[in-house]
């Protein structure tokens, strides 16, 4: 504690150079915390939205995730009402949705283009997904309508001049490879705020897809769990209920989020390389002027009988001293702006490719402060021990003639 006082006395004897110091200091921790904490909102953005894409895990045919099917549902679910209540028994298990995937036609009479549909049970879907969808006109899906309804992609409704009470025609191959067609109403428009999907994308109700395919099997079974935490020990446990299908993660078919994530990893990771770089540039040109000033010191010092090693542990502390003080300024300057935000609502720019922006959030994770502020301060210690170290061993008659 003796040593830590002397060094917290050192530091005080050049305040100016000792304040710059710290607040280069600061500023770097604040950067990196700041950037770890907006890759880290976008991380768990992301991975939500995957899940509630697909579900925590997706359960089908072994095929159905090797393999293309040649005709639809060819590796589709028979008995997927007995597996859905099997699933369900599972105590963090919260749903089950079903989901028939395919591809075909829609024609307003006019013309024609393609769709990439789903068929879904609208009520338990859009009440356990969320606010996955933008509505921009009608209303969403509901079970008991009387005839066979869509929802369109907002690029979709437009290039066939569609509009919620509107007639269209659905055109795919039947599981048998026969053509087959039905006709629905328009109830709602949508954006899911990306234009290529809003272009293509269809949601219909299971029936009616099952219906258009002429077959009684679905494509996957999407399971939605009380929490993102429970999804490795239930995967575990579905697939020794379930040998025979294979079951798979959210992670395993979040393309985008893995995408995003090795990306923000480089650009973070370098960033935050480049700031400890100069934080230890700054400590170190700061203790190396500190050092020159005091070689007298230190000679008169040794003189007395001081050994090198305690010089240089005094050095060291110095060091610890101000990337200490930066550290813990910096993480107050984090803190202060990740709630300022939350205070103060900054909304981003549309992302490439995406038509919506999104608020701009600084997550906050404790480990990720504490590792932060520590390796600050082991930074700042080990830049200020490597310029301190020729001093503290240079011969006490030349230390003593220094000028």
């Amino acid at each position: 504690m003796r040593w830590l006082w002397f060094a917290l006395q050192n530091t005080m004897r050049n305040r100016r150079r000792s304040a710059v110091t710290i607040a280069i200091a600061a500023m770097g921790t604040a950067a990196i915390l700041l950037a770890g904490g907006f890759a880290l909102y976008t991380y768990q953005g992301l991975a939500q939205q995957a899940a509630r894409s697909t579900g925590h895990l997706i359960v089908g045919l072994p095929e159905q995730f090797s393999k293309d099917e040649d005709q639809p549902l060819q590796y589709g679910l028979d008995d997927y009402k007995k597996v859905s209540a099997a699933l369900l028994a599972d105590p963090d298990v919260r749903q089950v949705l079903p989901r028939v995937s395919f591809t075909g036609l829609v024609s307003n009479g006019d013309k024609s283009t393609v769709m990439l549909a789903y068929g879904v049970e609208p009520d338990s879907e859009f009440a356990v997904k969320g606010p996955f969808l933008q509505m921009l006109a009608g209303e969403v899906l509901s079970s008991g309508s009387a005839g066979a309804e869509i929802m369109l992609g907002e690029g979709l409704a437009r290039s066939l001049k569609a509009k919620p009470g509107s007639g269209l025609t659905l055109l795919a191959s039947t599981t048998d490879g026969a053509l087959n067609a039905v006709d629905v109403t328009v109830k709602g428009v949508f954006s899911t705020g990306v234009p290529d999907i809003d272009r293509r994308i269809v949601y219909t109700d299971i029936a009616t897809a099952q219906k258009l395919l002429n077959t009684n099997r679905v494509s996957t079974l999407g399971v939605f769990l009380r929490s993102m935490d429970a999804t490795a020990g239930a995967q575990q446990r579905v697939r020794a209920a379930f040998p025979k299908l294979e079951v798979q993660t959210w992670l395993d078919q979040a393309f985008f989020y893995r995408a995003v994530r090795d990306l923000y990893n480089r650009i973070f990771g370098a960033l935050g390389l480049i700031i400890g770089v100069i934080v230890a540039f700054v400590v170190t040109n700061a203790m190396a002027m500190a050092i020159i000033e005091r070689t007298r010191e230190i000679g008169t010092v040794r003189a007395l009988g001081t050994l090198p090693s305690q010089l240089l542990r005094s050095l060291a502390l110095e060091g610890m001293v101000l990337g200490g003080a930066g550290a813990l300024l910096g993480m107050l300057l984090a803190l202060g702006v990740t709630f300022l935000l939350y205070v103060v609502p900054v909304q981003m720019p549309p992302p490439p490719g995406n038509t919506r922006g999104y608020p701009l959030n600084i997550a906050f994770d404790a480990l990720m402060y504490l590792g932060t502020g520590l390796a600050m301060i082991l930074l700042s210690m080990a830049a200020s021990a490597w310029v301190a170290r020729r001093t503290v061993h240079t011969p006490v008659v030349d230390a003593l003639a220094h000028t």
